[in-house]
């Protein structure tokens, strides 16, 4: 059903074995983990201790918001005294927060689990709803009951919280409630099932892990180091936050009594020969699991699946696209190099954490630009044609044979002289397998067409949410994505005397010389335009994009 037992000593094709090595940690392993330690909190990678205390109050206070509301709909619904006197439900938290990974600032994903008379649309999307509305402690309250895994995002008391919820097949909630327990999962609903399975993984993560602190420690480096390089984003094509979580309790249990130094130069080593799509799994999977390579051609076409280990064990990483895991394999052997510079004394941590400079790293560039009427809508147009960017990253990739491979960036920006727009990026290149003398145009019409109608086409689209794509040249692109709004006036190079670190470096800038050959690579439009060619059935003839 699914798991594999290679052997202990090829762990790059691993998906389940044993330790490589129980070795305890060398005075090196000791020196390196204190000063990675030090730069982690010189870095402000740990909240303050107020800050935590803060925490803990509003969850408290969560806590006793969702126990009222179950009360309050236990007795409408007519029940007796006794089950209202009972009635309960209870806060559960996961992610980065119940990882203990968490950075100072960041949301709190939050479970609530209510009875089975509580009901997800009208009770909590509907009473519990109006009930946050109207308390003046709670801001910025939007519901999404409509997501993949319906949740409620609000601030308490300027804290960031995303709630959601899980109804069980129970009349009470006990306060020791174990949600590790897969009776939980009897008599539920999918939607109960996916929101379960964020609390469920999490809390499983914590059990397998031979050492907690320095699995937390070696997570806290790689998280860091994948959002300094660009590839920390589920939604777009690379990792998210339970991916990493996923990777690094691997190397956690392959060495099991190594200190955070030695792990975070272990990840890279194993990770950069790993054999994909042979899976990553913390467990084997028992019983009849939701993913299995072999029985399951949906599943076959994952290209890095990561297993997560609560029941049913789920394929965390299916948004991983052939484009974004070539980009991440790149910086898994980047971090190798620079963590061998490091064992001969030749960098430091610093380097290992210096952000991917996106911008210098392409010749060519797809810019998706969007609009809308107000805060409202761009929010949601935003969200909704974010998430549909890996789509056209696999589009572009089938339309192109291959032989055109995508780079996404993370993050989005904005001209914040003209409100109500954002932009996207995606850096492109030829395979490196491609003779560039054999590349002549790339005709991406079909593509970028299919993408608008797709995103177009979503229940909320309104005819004032605008849509545009164009190929955009390294040169022209806008300055506002710089900081402070000012193109740097050369490439910034490393000056590190190691061989090995520099080696890594020219790897990455040689991503500029890899364009098309000596002629045009896409045809899309390019230059300058505004906002009334920005439309959502804009043609793809040659036109200027909204800068």
């Amino acid at each position: 059903m699914g798991v594999y037992y290679p052997r202990s000593s090829d762990p790059a094709g691993a998906g389940f074995s044993g330790p490589i090595s129980t070795a305890g940690p060398s005075e090196l392993d000791v020196v390196k983990t204190r000063e990675l330690e030090q730069f982690l909190a010189d870095s402000g990678l740990y909240e303050s201790k107020e800050e935590a205390i803060r925490r803990e109050e509003v969850l408290g206070r969560l806590d006793e918001i969702i126990k009222i509301w179950v009360k309050n709909v236990c007795g409408a619904k007519g029940y007796s005294e006794q089950l209202v006197e009972g009635a309960n439900a209870k806060i559960f938290t996961f992610g980065s927060y119940r990882l203990g990974v968490h950075d100072s600032g960041a949301d709190i994903d939050t479970l609530c689990v209510g009875p089975r008379y509580v009901a997800r649309k009208e009770d909590f999307f509907g009473k519990l709803y109006k009930m946050l509305a109207e308390m003046p402690e709670v801001q910025e309250l939007h519901p999404v009951p409509d997501a993949h895994v319906p949740v409620m995002k609000f601030k308490l008391d300027s804290v960031s919280i995303d709630l959601l919820y899980a109804k069980v097949d129970l009349w009470a909630i006990p306060e020791e409630l174990d949600i590790l327990q897969e009776s939980i999962l009897h008599n539920v609903d999918e939607q109960t099932v996916l929101s379960l399975n964020g609390c469920r993984v999490t809390d499983q993560i914590l059990r397998l892990v031979p050492h907690i602190q320095n699995f937390r420690t070696t997570l806290r480096v790689i998280r860091y180091w994948a959002k300094k390089r660009g590839v920390y984003s589920n939604v777009i094509g690379f990792l998210g936050g339970i991916n990493w979580a996923l990777l690094v309790a691997r190397i956690c249990q392959l060495y099991p009594n190594a200190l955070p130094s030695f792990l975070v130069s272990r990840f890279f080593k194993i990770f950069k020969q790993w054999r994909w799509p042979n899976p990553v799994m913390l467990c084997p999977i028992l019983g009849r699991p939701a993913w299995d390579n072999r029985k399951n051609s949906r599943c076959g076409q994952n290209v890095m699946p990561i297993i997560t280990p609560a029941y049913p064990c789920m394929n965390s990483s299916y948004n991983v696209s052939t484009s974004t895991l070539r980009v991440m394999t790149e910086e898994f052997q980047r971090g190798h190099d620079i963590c061998e510079a490091m064992e001969a004394n030749e960098a430091s941590w610093m380097t290992l954490f210096e952000p991917f400079l996106f911008f210098e790293g392409y010749k060519n560039y797809l810019q998706i630009d969007i609009a809308a009427q107000n805060d409202d809508d761009l929010r949601k147009w935003k969200g909704w044609v974010e998430s549909r960017l890996r789509l056209l990253t696999l589009n572009i990739e089938r339309g192109t044979n291959g032989i055109l491979q995508c780079h996404p960036h993370p993050g989005e920006f904005s001209d914040k002289s003209r409100p109500f727009r954002y932009c996207f990026f995606m850096g492109l290149r030829r395979n490196q397998g491609v003779n560039a003398q054999e590349v002549e145009q790339f005709d991406m019409t079909s593509t970028v067409e299919e993408f608008k109608r797709s995103v177009c086409g979503h229940v909320s689209w309104k005819p004032t949410m605008l849509i545009h794509l164009c190929h955009v040249r390294r040169r022209n692109i806008p300055h506002f994505v710089f900081p402070g709004g000012v193109r740097p006036m050369h490439p910034v190079k490393e000056v590190v005397g190691s061989r090995v670190v520099m080696n890594a470096r020219k790897r990455e800038l040689n991503k500029v010389d890899e364009g098309f050959g000596s002629k045009k690579p896409l045809c899309l439009p390019s230059g300058n335009s505004n906002l009334a060619e920005l439309t959502a059935s804009t043609s793809m003839a040659p036109q200027k994009p909204l800068i």
